[in-house]
C-alpha cells in the first residue's frame, strides 16, 4: 500500500511540475523609452490559481512567492 501512495504522490508531483511550464517572454522598450527584461511566465490557460503570481505559488525561475488573490476581481488597468 505505501508503494501504491508513493507513486500516486509521484505522478501528481510530476504532473504539477509539468503544468508549471514556462514559457519565454522577450524584451522590449515601452512607449516612454524603459527597457523591460526578457523573462518567464506561466503557460496561458483558463484559471489563475497555476500562475507564479498567485499567492500559494513559488515561481521556479526566481524562488518569489506569489502575492496577488487569484479570486480578485480582474484589473485592467483602464481607470481614468
Amino acid at each position: 500500500m505505501k508503494v501504491l501512495a508513493c507513486a500516486v504522490l509521484a505522478l501528481l508531483a510530476f504532473s504539477s511540475a509539468a503544468e508549471a511550464k514556462g514559457v519565454h517572454v522577450r524584451g522590449y522598450t515601452t512607449k516612454r523609452g524603459t527597457y523591460v527584461m526578457p523573462s518567464m511566465r506561466t503557460s496561458p490557460n483558463r484559471t489563475r490559481t497555476d500562475n507564479w503570481s498567485a499567492r500559494g505559488n513559488v515561481n521556479p525561475y526566481t524562488g518569489r512567492a506569489g502575492t496577488k488573490d487569484p479570486y480578485a476581481p480582474k484589473s485592467y488597468g483602464h481607470h481614468r
